[in-house]
């Protein structure tokens, strides 16, 4: 930006306008003819002095090369970013949940609106009361997926890189050009479901956070879950396995019994039969009230988020839930929330050892639900009392749904 030139000299130098350096204006000047001769020889002197008193030649304020690297984010785009920044904002479903999870929330400057208007059901967050005071740099939840952020507030805590989930390339490329930092996507997988993607982009994130190594001990944790949770139950014959359903499962907001996954986590760990797998292939679906009185499954989990809508529908329609084997024999079982901003991965082991429990006691006889879901909140967000508040919130992790008799 330039302003008006004027002629004015003052001590050998002559005014010639304004120009923007950052957000501030400086006055530019050039030297008259005499003072510019007088001014030459004064700056030769000088540089000689300097070139003999300071050998090693002062650094560049742009970042060395070697203080950069590229990556390959979860769209396939290479950005390169500073490593190890220590100046980060999260965007977008699941995205803060890694960071957390990486032990890097520390570096995070900005949050999205949502996260702190619902500060619950999410181990994350309880983990990190630091998280709320920091200034809100976009709407975040589902109307804010592939959207861009309050540019002017992301600006202001001025972070390194940007992480954001579930937006296209040439709208994170669009982004990146139109503000100037590094955007680099990041997933959870399927939206709403939890796949080997999420495994892809905690190393991703890992690589940019010099966190490789706690990308690696999550990704090892949760296949040793797994891993123990089908060895618990590897003699279970298939005439044993129950049919099995969860509902009220959230997406995209708080949902009702209709809710399900046909790639439900912890059944994916179980030998049971999913009913919503035996109705569709994989990923979210709105399972029919009728199709589910007709499947009529042996055991329904309820997800906590939903539970309190579930238990408001029992109320007005108490026909159809107490026609519902289930609901009859009181084998309706509360979990903590498993998609909540999209799917808690601590939660999701937890619920799947509690879900064991319940289903084959024999098989888990040394296992307590309370306190193998404190051990797990306590290795992904570093406090095994998240779970209490957990409790406090939904009820004991298990626990048999409170609905009222049937009359």
């Amino acid at each position: 930006m330039t302003g008006r030139k004027g002629r004015a000299v003052k001590g050998g130098l002559e005014f010639t306008g304004y120009r923007r350096s950052g957000g501030t204006i400086v006055t530019v000047h050039r030297a008259g003819a005499r003072a510019g001769l007088r001014a030459a020889k004064h700056i030769l002197m000088l540089s000689v002095l300097l070139i003999a008193l300071a050998p090693i030649p002062i650094p560049s304020l742009e970042a060395a090369p070697q203080d950069r690297m590229t990556v390959t984010d979860m769209e396939g785009r290479h950005v390169e970013v500073p490593r190890a920044p220590h100046r980060i904002v999260c965007l977008g479903p699941g995205t803060l949940r890694q960071i957390c999870y990486l032990r890097a929330a520390d570096r995070v400057v900005g949050v999205e609106r949502m996260e702190k208007a619902w500060p619950v059901g999410r181990p994350y967050w309880l983990a990190h009361p630091e998280l709320s005071r920091l200034p809100s740099v976009a709407p975040g939840g589902a109307a804010g997926i592939n959207a861009e952020p309050d540019l002017e507030r992301v600006l202001e805590v001025d972070p390194q890189v940007i992480f954001i989930s579930y937006m296209e390339p040439a709208k994170a490329d669009a982004l990146e050009k139109k503000i100037g930092i590094p955007v680099v996507v990041l997933t959870t997988g399927r939206f709403a479901t939890f796949d080997q993607a999420a495994f892809d982009s905690l190393r991703t994130a890992g690589k940019v956070l010099d966190r490789e190594q706690r990308a690696e001990a999550i990704i090892s944790y949760i296949d040793e879950a797994r891993k123990d949770l089908r060895a618990r139950t590897a003699a279970v014959p298939s005439e044993r396995q129950p049919l099995v359903y969860v509902g009220a499962l959230g997406y995209k907001g708080l949902q009702g019994i209709e809710s399900t996954d046909a790639d439900y986590m912890p059944f994916e760990w179980l030998p049971v039969r999913n009913l919503a797998r035996r109705i569709h292939k994989d990923g979210h679906l709105f399972l029919d009230r009728e199709e589910l009185l007709r499947r009529d499954p042996d055991v329904i989990f309820l997800d906590g988020g939903g539970a309190a809508l579930v238990a408001a529908d029992y109320l007005r329609k108490r026909t159809f839930y107490d026609s519902l084997k289930a609901f009859r024999t009181k084998r309706v079982y509360i979990l903590f929330p498993y998609n909540w901003y999209v799917t808690n991965i601590e939660t999701a082991i937890a619920d799947a050892y509690a879900a064991g429990k319940i289903l084959y006691p024999e098989c888990f006889s040394d296992v307590s639900p309370e306190k193998k879901a404190r051990e797990v909140m306590a290795f992904f967000v570093g406090r095994p009392d998240v779970y209490d508040r957990m409790e406090r919130a939904y009820g004991r992790l298990g626990h048999v749904a409170d609905f009222p008799a049937s009359p």
